[in-house]
């Protein structure tokens, strides 16, 4: 089991949740802001077999393009969120120093 942790923008995040809600994807939203792209950005957590990690990315990536697509709005930036993979069993530390 891996822990896929995505940052996104703003801009993507209802059509990302929607639309992987509908892949029946379950995941947790972190309301960010400044730091990483300086600016409002949303974290996104996901729990996730090793073989779908592709997969799930290709889903994110396809929400973007979607969005874009109907809002007429072409990014200026190669990728449209940024991901980390980690093993779970590695993730421990990481959950718990939230949990203060």
């Amino acid at each position: 089991m891996k822990l896929l942790v995505c940052i996104i923008d703003n801009f993507y995040r209802d059509e990302v949740e929607k639309q992987l809600k509908q892949k029946d994807y379950r995941m947790t939203e972190l309301a960010s802001s400044g730091g990483f792209w300086r600016k409002g950005n949303t974290t996104f957590l996901f729990g996730v077999e090793e073989q779908d990690v592709s997969i799930l990315k290709e889903s994110i990536k396809e929400a973007c393009l979607d969005l874009e697509k109907k809002k007429q709005r072409k990014s200026k930036q190669a990728h449209r969120f940024t991901s980390f993979l980690v093993d779970v069993k590695d993730s421990a530390p990481f959950l718990a120093a939230n949990q203060r």
